[in-house]
């Protein structure tokens, strides 16, 4: 399963968001800047996020994005859907039936064991990504970030902050 790089973009987002004090807001540009992305799409998915009730936006000064939930009611699965939408990935378009073996959709009492297997793979995938929360991301951050990233990332926060 291929999935969209703005999954990354918005999850990573998200969790800068969720380490930021509830007052303080970040711009797409600044969000854009500390990840090095393309401020174009990167407003593209924070406005998903938004219309997906995952962020919110304010404008003027000191505006932009915050998130709209605390980090432990906001699943991988709530930020995958919102950039993804919510519609299987897997698709079945019944092949089996067409071409010189096929017979009458009739005879096909359920659906083949290929979509079954996909669709219980992406049952479990799914159930995966719910089962983790923003809060446990960001956790996990915490404890994977080198020190000097770390160190660099408050710099940089505190002069955008100013």
């Amino acid at each position: 399963m291929k999935l969209n790089e703005g999954i990354e973009w918005a999850i990573h987002c998200c969790s800068i968001l969720a380490a930021l004090p509830p007052d303080i807001a970040l711009s797409a540009k600044r969000l854009a800047e500390f990840f090095d992305l393309p401020n174009h799409y990167l407003a593209k998915h924070l406005q998903s996020l938004s219309q997906a009730g995952l962020v919110s936006s304010s404008k003027g000064p000191g505006g932009g994005y915050s998130l709209a939930k605390p980090p432990e009611q906001i699943s991988a699965l709530n930020i995958v859907q919102a950039i993804d939408g919510t519609a299987a990935h897997f698709q079945c378009t019944e092949i089996r039936q067409r071409g010189p073996s096929g017979v009458e959709p009739s005879c096909y009492k359920k659906p083949c064991g290929i979509a079954r297997t996909m669709w219980r793979a992406e049952k479990a995938w799914a159930a995966e990504l719910a089962a983790v929360s923003l809060a446990d991301i960001g956790q996990l951050g915490l404890n994977e970030t080198p020190q000097e990233q770390m160190e660099k990332s408050l710099h940089w926060f505190e002069n955008v902050l100013k």
